[in-house]
């Protein structure tokens, strides 16, 4: 079992680096909501107090209720600071789990930089949010809210995309917040996966934050995709915990 302190640590890491544009607290619950993009990590209920269990089936429909003014239905993400007093909630009610996501963490001063090139992070938003877009594969209705997200981030932030023959062939977005740098929206395209293309802009990007003095690395992956977290282990990364979600069954 994790400690609490860390699992903290990161989460309110994850929520300043990845920030939703509505969040609203009922409790310690955190409720995240984000019209412009669908990504569960930007709409769900995040509950962050394992002792906070009172009234349980109320607070989930007031929520629910926010959810269906999005038009979206109403997701749990649950880390270890959700408590056990709710995931038995969900199992009775019938919620199912899915998305197993692992959040990893390593020591800057433990990874391979040496020889590492030095890579200046784009300045246009733009231009990475279309590379994004492109290396995902992702629908261009998502640019607007991808590049109102990227533009609403704090901590400083490094936007990296690595291209071959004048194509994007992968990306990566670095945020760098006090000793922390968090790794975010890492893809390769692909029809080039398997060339080392993901390694070499992780590298980048934290050696970019290195430099500007974080001393930790973390991201976060889903734990079936298998070349990602095969990656970042090789590079030195480890688990610290994992998340998952839980949504009624149907929805």
């Amino acid at each position: 079992m994790p400690e609490l302190s860390t699992v903290r640590r990161y989460e309110a890491a994850g929520f300043r680096a990845w920030p939703a544009s509505s969040v609203i607290y009922d409790g310690t619950w955190a409720i995240r909501l984000t019209a412009g993009l669908p990504a569960k990590r930007l709409n769900s209920v995040n509950p962050l107090d394992p002792a906070d269990s009172l009234n349980i089936g109320e607070r989930i429909e007031r929520a629910a209720r926010r959810f269906d003014a999005y038009g979206r239905p109403v997701t749990f993400r649950i880390s270890p600071l959700a408590g056990g007093t709710l995931s038995l909630h969900l199992d009775r009610e019938g919620w199912v789990s899915f998305a197993d996501s692992i959040v990893m963490h390593c020591p800057l001063d433990r990874l391979p930089l040496e020889g590492v090139l030095d890579q200046i992070p784009l300045k246009d938003v733009g231009r990475f949010v279309g590379s994004a877009l492109e290396v995902h594969g992702t629908k261009p209705a998502h640019r607007p809210g991808l590049s109102e997200l990227i533009g609403s981030i704090e901590p400083e932030t490094g936007l990296f995309v690595m291209e071959a023959e004048g194509k994007p062939v992968a990306t990566a977005i670095c945020v760098h917040d006090g000793d922390l740098a968090g790794l975010f929206e890492v893809a390769t395209a692909s029809a080039v996966r398997g060339g080392g293309h993901g390694r070499r802009i992780v590298l980048a990007a934290l050696k970019w934050a290195r430099l500007r003095g974080a001393r930790e690395a973390w991201l976060q992956v889903e734990a079936d995709n298998d070349p990602a977290t095969s990656l970042y282990r090789s590079i030195g990364f480890s688990e610290a915990y994992r998340y998952h979600y839980r949504r009624r069954a149907g929805t």
